[in-house]
């Protein structure tokens, strides 16, 4: 085999950036052989330049992303900063004027400008890969964009923070209050000190933006998605919804209508024998409702270094073949209308 590299920029040695120089580093060789390419980190960006025991080797320096993203003598970027503005986006946006391609887990930088950086690398030629930026290490992206091409999409529907999964399956299982659950996950790592933006809804709303644009071919407008999180769920909610033969999540859901795409999030009533049901703990699930291939679920961990590590090497690999998918999130359906309704 030819040893040709896979020069990779990194933005971010973040949980995630430090998951995947590891993973790149242990499974190289295996890569390799898959993609034809043998990956490499030869330029990174972080706070100081200290490698923190990672096996960075010789690989640059830059303590602007941006300035790696434009300058660096690499292949590829990943932007593993986060934030939907500031370094994170201006790095995204010097690496595709350069005609780079860009991997990324950011779905805030995705819901509030994915339509613009979307058309620049269509026009550049070049992918804007995003598979971890939904659902971690679950392969849904890929699932919608290439899998599932066959079909007709009409509904997608999702557990997609581990955040608030963890916290109402606490509340069931052990009959805690929301706010004990909730220092529980704060303690162990899943919730931030303000976490607002996870039980709030918010974060699963930008991830429904994302999976409704693939589906639906639906223009991302993440301020269109009806918003209601789960701070105001009681045990007794939950004890009802369990005399019934139902448990409570909080789901986002997309569907197609006939006036077009509706997107809410909401704590929804599901039947106990469904696999949504069934998904406990800090685990991810996404339902999926084709014409040809009926009910498709995929079920896995949401968040966590090594797994959001993995979907972002699997675009890696993508980028090693020079695989390169028309980008949905800013081109409008062919498939019918793909009007975002307002649900408020």
């Amino acid at each position: 085999m030819p040893d040709v590299k896979l020069k990779i920029g990194l933005g971010g040695v973040g949980t995630v950036g430090a998951a995947l120089v590891r993973l790149i580093h242990d499974k190289r060789e295996d890569f390799a052989a898959r993609t034809g390419r043998r990956p490499e980190i030869a330029a990174f960006s972080a706070r100081s330049p200290g490698h923190r025991g990672l096996p960075l080797g010789g690989a640059a320096y830059y303590a602007d992303a941006a300035e790696l993203a434009a300058s660096a003598d690499i292949d590829v970027f990943v932007e593993l900063i986060g934030g939907a503005d500031g370094p994170a986006l201006d790095s995204v946006r010097a690496a595709l004027t350069r005609g780079l391609p860009v991997v990324t887990a950011n779905k805030a930088m995705l819901a509030a400008h994915g339509l613009a950086l979307a058309e620049r690398a269509e026009l550049a030629g070049v992918a804007l890969a995003f598979e971890a930026a939904v659902a971690g290490g679950v392969p849904i992206v890929k699932t919608l964009r290439e899998a599932l091409a066959g079909n007709r999409i009409q509904r997608v529907s999702g557990i997609l923070n581990g955040t608030c999964n963890y916290i109402l399956s606490r509340m069931e299982t052990e009959r805690l209050p929301f706010e004990v659950c909730l220092k529980e996950a704060q303690r162990l790592g899943y919730a931030e000190a303000d976490p607002t933006f996870d039980v709030g809804g918010f974060d699963t709303a930008h991830k429904l933006s994302i999976l409704a644009a693939l589906a639906f071919g639906a223009r991302i407008d993440a301020g269109a998605v009806s918003v209601e999180g789960i701070e105001s769920l009681t045990l007794a909610d939950l004890a009802a919804a369990d005399e019934l033969g139902y448990r409570i999540k909080l789901l986002g859901v997309a569907a197609r209508t006939g006036h077009g795409v509706e997107q809410r999030v909401h704590p929804t009533m599901l039947p106990k024998a469904s696999p949504l049901a069934q998904t406990m703990g800090v685990l991810n699930a996404v339902s999926v409702d084709g014409d040809a291939v009926g009910a498709l679920t995929l079920v896995g961990p949401g968040a966590g270094g090594a797994a959001t590590a993995s979907a972002v090497a699997s675009d890696l690999a993508d980028v090693a073949r020079g695989f390169i998918v028309k980008n949905e999130l800013w081109r409008d359906s062919m498939l019918g209308d793909s009007r975002v309704l307002r649900c408020d």
